[in-house]
Parts: C-alpha cells; structure tokens; sequence
C-alpha cells in the first residue's frame, strides 16, 4: 500500500492538474509489479522464511501455498503489471516498474544471506515508486523526481533498520547479513547510521524546495516533521531496546504520509495562491 501511496503521490505533485485516469492507472500497475516482486521474494526466500519465527507462517514455509502456484502467480504480476502500465501510462513508466522487480529479486535478494550492505542495495529498487509515478505524469524523470527519490530512499533505513533490530535474533537465525543482525558492538553500528540517514532525510525534504517553489508552510511543516521524527530516532539510540525501536518503526510509518500530507497540502496552496 505505500508503494502504491508513493508512486500516486509522486504523479500528482509531477501533474499540472490532476490526471484521475492516470493516477489510477499508475498506483493499480505499481501495485501490480510490487505485488510480484513480493510474491517471487517468498519464493526465493521460503527456505529462509521457514527458520524465522517472523515469517515461518508465511504461505509458502507453512504449506498453505505451493511453490509452483506462487511462480506462476508471480510471474503472471510481473508480466501483467509491467503490460498494464506500458499499454495505459507509458513504456518509460513500465520500464522502471520492471527493472525495479529485476533488481529487487536478482540483485538485493541474494544479498541478504552476503553482505550487511543489502539494506543499501534494496534501497535503490525501494525508492522506485517515486519515480514511476514521476514518469506516469511527465513521461520523463526531472530532477525534482529524483528528489523525491532520494526522500524515499533515505526513509528506509530509519525504517528496515528498526524492523531488523525488533527481529535479528531470528534474521540471524536464517543466516541473513542484515546489519542489526550482524552488528557486534551492541547496536551502536545500526543506530549510528539510523541517525545518520534520519539527519540526511530531514535534509532532503528541505532540498525538494529547490527544485521548484516552496511556501513556508512546507518549509515549517517538514522540518517540524524531521526533527520530530529525528527525535524518536535519537531517544531510540540511547538505550537501543525492541520498545525503543518499535517506536522509531511506528514513528516511521507515520512520518512519511505526513510528509507527503505536507507536500499536497503546499502544492494546493500555491495553485490557489497563483489563482
């Protein structure tokens, strides 16, 4: 759903006026190929899911699903979303979606069980939606997309941080390279860089100002939301408990909509303002 959120947010900040039939078509054919890249990820990863407490209810581990029929349903995601938005946005839109589900499965997959660098990785295909959404609006990928890119982008490590930390007993268990599941000097790694990340977001949804007007309501309220957010990151580094880092998890998942409730919020303002 916030893959969805992402790309539909990013095609109407990118729209001169709102393209309804777009934006549909945009969030229904992102939903479709970030369905696939879920489906074909617990097809690959359902050994792995089955030695993880976490996901060893998962359709595949617990048997509810066979392999073959969630091969064919992924497949079946990836091919038709990718049709979908080629035939009803644009190809420059269904080439980003597909390259996104090539690089998440081919490319961060396999990374997990490698190297702590896999969340880096992963970010890249992540923070797609934004520019697929950007390219359903303009049919071209301006450099206000790729700031929005790098928001998202940066907005995931606070976030799968956080979820590593609650769960790397068992990301450990299932032999994952995930940072908090690796990180041997007692966390202090993986909310170093949280709060790093945390500052550079904060940065980021400032810097999207440049790239086009801004009014001072944006300015007020995303960096009201940054610090905020950058606060419960900075309490969760100190005593980097579960509790700390549900809290930063949670605290994520309402940053980000907030962020985009700002964005929508000063793009309706300055077009009433020009009216």
């Amino acid at each position: 759903m916030m893959v969805m959120i992402s790309a539909g947010i990013a095609c109407v900040l990118a729209s001169n006026s709102l393209q309804v039939v777009v934006l549909l078509n945009v969030m229904l054919g992102t939903g479709l190929v970030a369905a696939s890249a879920g489906v074909l990820n617990q097809y690959f990863e359902s050994a792995l899911d089955a030695r993880m407490r976490r996901t060893s209810k998962r359709p595949l581990p617990s048997g509810h699903v066979k392999a073959r029929e969630a091969l064919i349903l992924g497949v079946s995601l990836a091919i038709g979303g990718t049709i979908y938005l080629a035939s009803l946005v644009n190809v420059l839109t269904a080439v980003v979606g597909f390259l996104t589900v090539v690089t998440y499965l081919f490319v961060y997959t396999p990374l997990k069980t490698k190297t702590s660098l896999c969340t880096l990785i992963g970010a890249f295909p992540g923070a797609a939606p934004m520019l697929m959404g950007w390219a359903a609006a303009q049919n071209n990928l301006a450099p206000r997309a790729w700031l929005l890119y790098l928001i998202l982008f940066l907005w995931q490590f606070p976030h799968f941080y956080a979820i590593g930390w609650i769960y790397r007993e068992d990301y450990a268990r299932a032999g994952m390279k995930m940072l908090p599941a690796t990180d041997e000097d007692n966390g202090k790694n993986t909310f170093r860089r949280i709060l790093r990340s945390t500052q550079l977001l904060v940065v980021a949804s400032l810097l999207f100002t440049l790239a086009a007007p801004a009014s001072l309501l944006y300015l007020v309220l995303a960096l009201s939301l940054g610090l905020s957010f950058y606060y419960v990151a900075y309490r969760a580094s100190l005593s980097r408990s579960k509790l700390a880092a549900k809290i930063l998890l949670h605290a994520s998942v309402i940053y980000l909509p907030l962020l985009y409730l700002t964005m929508l919020l000063d793009k309706a303002y300055l077009s009433a303002s020009t009216n």
